[in-house]
């Protein structure tokens, strides 16, 4: 995979097969100080763009991006590997040191940009520091961000060079064909001879898919007489609220999905849930569910249903190999319909799924 040549104007590059035939010493040594924290667990899923091909492998650091490359690699020697273990929430995880090998040992580096995934943005900057030559695919390029405004908790402004900006822009299908065409820049300049394939896919995935997913979207919204939706969940689903014109209101007003829920927001939800006569709400698939759970112990509310963020997959979301489409059709667009009012949960999704989603552990 990797290469003994220089790595752009520097004046040497570390491959990464001389780092990993060092074993513990050395870069990779000091890379596994900076990568400590939760999370033992191997990564959820890996994609081969050819079977048994020994192409390319681009790691990514959060799973939207993995299910975005791995739909642009289709065909090619690339393999696609999701770095955030099965069951987690891809923001707020701190992986061990396992994850070093991983990232050293790919040819490309997947990421969300700056000041969203810490871990990611030490780990970039080691690869800089070191002139390990792993190229480095920011999805987030070009992207323009909305402002967190309203929804900032007061706690966290000023915290980060970004903190002014919502990061969760792939959530608006629009915003996120651009990080599909980010991924398929940095995937042509790691195979350069698969480019006319790399690029089919890119078209066909954002005007057959997520161009699609938009127009879903925007149905479900357009036919609710209701704009106001209450999420027993953090702050992540403001740029589907802008693109579609309705009001999200997360129980968790901050951006970290393990973020504490203050007595101000039960009382604010219970509020909300009373003036709009909500009887659903949606509640985050990788967080908490106590908070959904005293919101129908104390107010009208009968039940809650799954939302996410695209930010990590659960074990049998794997054995089906769902992705970003999977997860918005079978996830997130049947609970949008009913915490709208647009549809009974018994109606909303494919067969069983209310049976399965009520009040979900």
């Amino acid at each position: 995979m990797a290469t003994n040549q220089p790595c752009g104007d520097q004046p040497y590059s570390v491959t990464r097969r001389q780092v990993l035939s060092a074993g513990a010493g050395g870069l990779a040594s000091g890379f596994a100080g900076c990568l400590t924290g939760g999370g033992t667990e191997s990564a959820s899923n890996s994609s081969d763009g050819t079977s048994g091909a020994d192409g390319p492998v681009a790691v990514a650091s959060f799973f939207s991006f993995y299910d975005f490359a791995r739909e642009v690699a289709r065909g090619t020697p690339i393999t696609v590997e999701n770095l955030i273990p099965t069951g987690l929430h891809g923001h707020g995880w701190e992986p061990d040191a396992s994850i070093t090998r991983d990232i050293i040992d790919a040819d490309a580096f997947i990421h969300v940009g700056p000041d969203f995934q810490p871990w990611a943005d030490r780990a970039i900057q080691t690869l800089e520091d070191d002139n390990v030559d792993t190229e480095l695919i920011n999805v987030r390029e070009g992207i323009e961000l909305e402002s967190l405004a309203a929804s900032l908790d007061r706690d966290e402004e000023g915290v980060g060079q970004n903190r002014a900006s919502d990061p969760h822009f792939w959530l608006d299908p629009r915003r996120a064909k651009q990080s599909v065409d980010n991924i398929t820049e940095g995937l042509v300049a790691l195979a350069p001879d698969a480019e006319a394939t790399l690029r089919d896919n890119a078209e066909t995935y954002n005007s057959e898919v997520l161009d699609r997913i938009d127009a879903d979207y925007a149905e479900i919204f357009d036919r609710a007489e209701r704009d106001v939706v209450q999420l027993a969940a953090h702050n992540a689903f403001q740029y589907i609220g802008s693109r579609y014109g309705v009001k999200m209101r997360p129980l968790v007003v901050n951006l970290a999905a393990s973020g504490d829920v203050k007595p101000s927001d039960i009382t604010e939800a219970k509020s909300v849930i009373e003036d709009n006569d909500i009887r659903y709400i949606g509640a985050g698939v990788f967080e908490t569910r106590k908070p959904a759970k005293q919101l129908i112990a104390e107010t009208p509310v009968e039940a809650y249903y799954p939302v996410t963020p695209y930010a990590g997959v659960r074990e049998e979301w794997v054995a089906n190999d769902w992705g970003y489409e999977e997860i918005a059709y079978r996830i997130n667009m049947p609970t949008f319909e009913v915490v709208l009012g647009n549809t009974a949960p018994e109606e909303a999704g494919p067969d069983g799924w209310s049976e399965t989603w009520r009040n979900f552990e």
